[in-house]
């Protein structure tokens, strides 16, 4: 059960690996390096990145918070940062900021919401 609960965390801070290095390169893939949509996605790609190493390193709840954070700003990044006529931009950091806030979310709940243990 323990390395099957690892190997679960373990995905999913994976998958915010790749997604935070995906930010990260977007600008370049789709234009828009050279103004506040690309800086932003630097900045936040790199963080949600350095966050999941963190967490393959050793798993700690803030670093889900954080992640939950993230997300969040990336989701309103677009229209608080004024970026959110350029598409590429904005559905780039929308979608991403929607799955790393809501897998940071769902990891949160099943911390907080571990089943009970049967004990003989």
């Amino acid at each position: 059960m323990h390395m099957q609960k690892w190997r679960n965390e373990a995905l999913v801070d994976v998958i915010n690996l790749i997604l935070g290095a995906w930010l990260f390169v977007s600008p370049w893939i789709f234009g828009y390096a050279g103004g506040i949509a690309g800086t932003n996605a630097w900045i936040v790609g790199a963080l949600i990145a350095l966050l999941a190493i963190a967490a393959l390193l050793a798993f700690t709840e803030w670093e889900e918070w954080a992640n939950v954070l993230l997300g969040i700003w990336a989701i309103v990044a677009p229209w608080n940062l004024g970026f959110d006529g350029n598409t590429a931009a904005m559905i780039n950091h929308v979608v991403v900021g929607i799955i790393v806030a809501v897998l940071a979310a769902i990891e949160l709940w099943v911390t907080y919401h571990k089943p009970p243990q049967v004990t003989a």
